[in-house]
């Protein structure tokens, strides 16, 4: 039986692109405010985990779309 592999790659992507998404407003929150650390502990794990969740589903499906789209049959490792 053949599957879909979409490997590595909408991983790789979510996590530069989320890294971009949260690293620039956590250095924005840093230069004006100067929190503690245990603010930051506090603040960003809920965007990263939530948007991380929500990211990785969408490029798999994106993916996966993209080899329905382009009929790839050799799905074989």
């Amino acid at each position: 039986m053949k599957s879909h592999e979409e490997g590595d790659g909408p991983a790789v992507l979510v996590m530069l692109l989320l890294g971009a998404i949260v690293v620039i407003p956590a250095l924005i929150v840093e230069a004006r405010y100067e929190p503690p650390f245990w603010v930051h502990a506090l603040l960003w794990p809920v965007p990263i985990f939530g948007l991380g969740i929500w990211m990785l589903r969408v490029m798999k499906a994106i993916l996966i779309a993209m080899q329905y789209r382009h009929r790839r049959d050799d799905f074989d490792a």
